[in-house]
């Protein structure tokens, strides 16, 4: 049986995964991506669970190769470059760690630019040639793929629209700009939102009792379902300005279709009806009523479907 190894690393937790050709899950795990930390102890944890994810299936298989999405990952360099949320230094050689450590080949990709592939090769993405995914998570990260095949710029960059300007005297943002949209339409950014508007409101909510550590986009999201004043009001402020910039991505683009996934995304409607209402509102007459906007109906541990379908990718 051909499978790869696939490797989500997100801000707060790490998804590891054994992915078949048909996108089939056939083991996964999570674990603390100790981001605060030096890459070097990440790496120490990281093999391990590797190598103990490829000893419970009852098939020993020996992957054909890994696939790795990260913020900030350079396909070119094979490095993690200058990630905001992540304090592991300014270059990170992570595919030549990994590939040293299991002697397989080893293909990185931005972690948005791994979830777009994830979706046109598994997922709502099929038969579409233009789309963008965006990753509502602990920042906000952006695949785009045109005619068929993902943009990666220049320098393997393309796609930062979580770094894109709301507001030039606004928020500071991780990657030392300010006002950068991740810092609104995000689950650290609806955070911050939520606790501005315990200080602005006088509603009673749950919310006000739980310690900015400890909120969730799930506990928002909760309680803005539960019918909350702050929490839904919360979603009303980000979804208003996603939803604008989603439209200057329109005027740049011209996608077929949005597709919104992350922990942010678990809200359903109510954040995508307000996105949809402000996108519309701010798009040009010619794109107008033209331009869908989906929530990502992939299970909870598919954030390891765009790092195998990177792997897929490139040895298919």
């Amino acid at each position: 049986m051909d499978t790869v190894l696939a490797i989500d690393i997100g801000g707060t937790f790490t998804k590891i995964g054994i992915v078949d050709t048909q996108g089939k899950i056939l083991a996964s795990k999570v674990f603390g991506t100790k981001s605060k930390e030096p890459f070097e102890t990440y790496l120490k944890e990281l093999i391990p669970n590797l190598h103990q994810l490829l000893a419970t299936l009852d098939s020993p298989t020996k992957p054909l190769a890994v696939g790795i999405g990260a913020p900030n990952a350079n396909s070119i360099t094979g490095h993690i470059e200058n990630p905001p949320n992540l304090n592991w230094g300014k270059e990170i050689p992570i595919v030549k760690s990994i590939a040293t450590a299991l002697k397989l080949p080893v293909y990185i990709a931005n972690d948005a630019n791994a979830a777009a592939l994830g979706e046109l090769r598994f997922g709502m993405a099929k038969g579409m040639r233009n789309f963008v995914v965006l990753t509502l998570g602990t920042g906000l990260g952006s695949g785009i793929v045109v005619n068929g095949n993902l943009l990666l710029g220049e320098h393997a960059q393309a796609g930062e629209i979580g770094h894109v300007n709301v507001d030039p005297n606004g928020r500071y943002c991780n990657c030392g700009l300010r006002g950068c949209l991740e810092t609104y339409a995000s689950v650290t950014g609806i955070k911050r939102t939520v606790f501005e508007l315990i200080a602005e409101m006088r509603e009673d909510s749950p919310l006000r009792r739980i310690s900015f550590e400890d909120l969730t986009g799930e506990l928002i999201a909760n309680a803005a379902l539960d019918g909350d004043p702050l929490a839904l009001r919360a979603f009303s402020i980000t979804a208003e300005i996603l939803g604008s910039k989603m439209a200057d991505t329109v005027a740049h683009l011209d996608p077929e279709a949005f597709i919104l996934s992350g922990g942010l995304s678990k809200a359903g409607d109510v954040l995508l009806l307000p996105v949809i209402a402000s996108m519309e509102k701010n798009l040009f007459v010619s794109y107008k009523g033209k331009i869908k906007v989906y929530l990502s109906d992939a299970p909870r541990n598919a954030a390891i479907l765009g790092p195998a379908a990177l792997a897929w990718s490139n040895i298919s």
